[in-house]
């Protein structure tokens, strides 16, 4: 029996807040919103997506899953995620390549440098 990877969930204060700031920073669409939920995914018919679902708990630890973003230019990307709203943190990650960052409700994502030539 095929089975498929339909989305990411992620808990989220404002979903929608937070749905339309991931949906800027990667260029998703809203595919699907709601009360408490808010779905976002690269084209509509396009799967895995991120739905962003109200949960009023605060986030108190580090994520145990997160995204990796891999852009051309990784200084750019990172000041333009920051001017957006996302901040540098440190979670122990030392001397490493790529640069942890976290979204306005506090969740970890890291911004990879470019893929070397092959």
């Amino acid at each position: 029996m095929p089975i498929s990877w339909e989305q990411v969930v992620v808990d989220a204060d404002d979903p929608h807040r937070l749905a339309r700031w991931w949906a800027e920073a990667l260029g998703y669409v809203i595919v699907h919103e709601a009360p408490d939920e808010v779905e976002i995914r690269r084209a509509p018919d396009e799967l895995p997506g991120l739905l962003f679902g109200r949960d009023p708990d605060p986030k108190t630890v580090k994520n145990r899953l997160h995204l990796d973003l891999r852009p051309e230019d990784q200084e750019a990307e990172v000041e333009r995620l920051v001017d957006m709203g996302a901040r540098p943190v440190d979670i122990g990650q030392r001397d490493v390549p790529w640069v942890v960052l976290a979204d306005p409700e506090g969740n970890e994502f890291c911004v990879l440098s470019a893929k070397k030539a092959q």
